[in-house]
């Protein structure tokens, strides 16, 4: 966020007709919301619908085509009274964590990770339990890191494709530490925020690998619809009922009018597939460009829309690197002490969901600005 507010300060200042910042330090996509989930939002309300609460789960035509997607994208059976709508996946992880955990459990989870798995846990007086990875294990947790713990975690987080590495989990290899959680008495907590977006590994979900995993999902990323605030759980037929108590508390219900739009999202295919050829483009033009410019060691982007770069042969202080990159090159980076608190002074991550004009001009900034 600061390096937001900080990219935002130095573009308002940029007189006119001079270059604009490339904006590679946030994970949103460039595109807005389908076209199709739009239109049934203004359609719904042309039609005089009030928007009130609805079940504190979603409306039942979006959970049943929520699980109509695990039937056609994975094969896997997952029926709509296992799926709650939530506020987009940020409200999910609470509901997740409440529901399967209690005070001073620990939660063990792969470092780099996603920064507010830590802080949610903490906030809620769990203690993350971190798993130093790296290019070795391609930054995601292995079954072998799980069998040396001692004491046993009571929950692991897996993210496939992760943020921020953009690594993925084969699926034999999520199926295997499934597996594992399930026979240990371990809850299995699936970040499966960034599917769609892979580019030539499958993808698996843990619903189908675990009776006992619960699995996050958002219409943030692949559907493009992150202002809406929309996402869903799938979750162990025993947690349905306390989750479903928790999210009236909490939340009442997900807004009633993004439910709307997320169900029309999930038949727009052509526009959203087109997103994703636009990403790929983006991935490989960095992925060509980088390395011709000194940034020549990162994690193999196999999914999301992210770069995690190793970045130790230029600097020690990622935080440093990452404000002269703005200051002097005019791009927005985020360093990675976001992602990991002990090793990650020496990474930066870039965001490849903006314009693809912008990524193809990113490595010609960076030359000059690293005078290579």
């Amino acid at each position: 966020m600061d390096v937001i507010s900080a990219a935002n300060a130095r573009a308002a200042a940029i007189p006119p007709g001079q270059p604009g910042i490339l904006r590679m330090e946030v994970g949103q996509p460039g595109t807005g919301a389908p076209r199709g989930a739009a239109e049934a939002a203004i359609l719904a309300l042309r039609a005089g619908n009030p928007m009130g609460y609805t079940e504190a789960f979603g409306l039942r035509a979006l959970r049943e085509r929520i699980s109509r997607r695990y039937t056609e994208h994975y094969g896997a059976s997952v029926p709509a009274e296992r799926i709650a709508v939530t506020v987009g996946a940020s409200g999910a992880f609470p509901l997740a964590f409440l529901a399967a955990f209690d005070v001073g459990d620990r939660v063990a989870m792969a470092a780099p990770y996603y920064p507010p798995y830590v802080n949610i846990l903490t906030a809620l007086g769990m203690v993350p339990q971190i798993l130093p990875c790296d290019a070795s294990s391609r930054f995601q947790p292995t079954v072998a890191m799980l069998e040396a713990l001692d004491p046993r975690p009571a929950g692991l987080i897996v993210a496939s494709p992760c943020n921020p590495a953009g690594t993925m989990l084969a699926p034999e290899e999520l199926a295997a530490i499934a597996r594992w959680c399930h026979e240990n008495g371990v809850r299995l907590i699936s970040d499966e925020i960034y599917h769609g977006l892979s580019y030539g590994t499958v993808e698996a979900t843990a619903a189908a690998c675990s009776p006992s995993a619960i699995v996050v999902n958002s219409f943030s990323k692949y559907f493009s619809m992150t202002g809406w605030r929309i996402g869903w759980l799938v979750l162990p037929e025993e947690l349905v009922r306390p989750v479903e108590r928790l999210a009236q508390n909490m939340f009442i219900s997900a807004p009633h009018v993004a439910q709307v739009a997320a169900e029309a999202a999930m038949d727009c295919t052509e526009e959203l597939e087109a997103n994703r050829a636009t990403y790929r483009r983006s991935r490989d033009l960095l992925l060509a460009g980088l390395p011709e410019v000194g940034f020549n060691r990162f994690a193999a982007a196999d999914g999301a829309f992210y770069i995690w770069a190793d970045v130790a042969h230029l600097t020690n202080d990622s935080l440093e690197f990452c404000r002269r990159m703005l200051a002097e090159a005019g791009i927005a980076a985020t360093p990675g002490v976001d992602f990991d608190r002990d090793r990650g002074t020496r990474f930066v991550r870039f965001s490849y969901c903006g314009p693809e004009a912008d990524m193809a001009e990113a490595p010609a900034r960076l030359r000059h600005w690293l005078k290579r």
